[in-house]
């Protein structure tokens, strides 16, 4: 009877070890999924290889972050010193702020405002409309307490000389 408790414990270990490799192997799988894949190859990487490329994708992910801080911070000290400015000003300009491009037949047609004083891109739509411009693409990006209007337009108007300082000044007169 003694020999088979004898046995009975390595037993026990043999089993414990073997769910504990089970186990090891199931979370390097685990790992391996997590990490993307950097140079695919049809030869399945080691243990060893693993490790590696998930502690080199943790230090790039880290180097990012410290990046993306950075920059982040840098952002919002900008916006705050255009925040302590008085009177609506950004960067020493008043808003709304309308300025008017023109490539050949293409008319671009930024506008920057506050979001207290948002400009109906309607009436934008219309002036174009008017002074014989087709609006082709319309964006409006929101940012802190910005609002960008970016309008790109083509000029269909037959006449000759396509007036855009007439244009400008009409969007002028519109947002303020």
């Amino acid at each position: 009877m003694k020999r088979s408790d004898a046995s009975t414990p390595k037993l026990e270990r043999k089993v414990v070890e073997k769910n504990r490799r089970i186990h090891m192997k199931n979370l390097c799988r685990e790992l391996s999924s997590l990490v993307p894949p950097q140079h695919p190859s049809r030869v399945a990487p080691s243990q060893q290889d693993i490790f590696e490329k998930a502690a080199d994708y943790i230090k790039q992910t880290e180097e990012r972050i410290k990046e993306l801080k950075r920059k982040r911070d840098s952002v919002m000290d900008l916006e705050g010193r255009n925040r302590d400015m008085s009177g609506g000003m950004m960067m020493g300009l008043r808003l709304p702020i309308v300025e008017l491009s023109e490539s050949g037949s293409t008319l671009k047609v930024v506008m920057i405002s506050g979001l207290d004083n948002n400009i109906m891109l309607s009436n934008v739509v219309t002036v174009l409309k008017e002074e014989g411009a087709e609006v082709v693409s319309a964006d409006q990006y929101s940012v802190a307490d910005r609002c960008f209007h970016i309008l790109l337009s083509q000029v269909t108007s037959s006449r000759v000389g396509y007036e855009s300082e007439r244009a400008h000044k009409r969007l002028k007169e519109l947002v303020n």
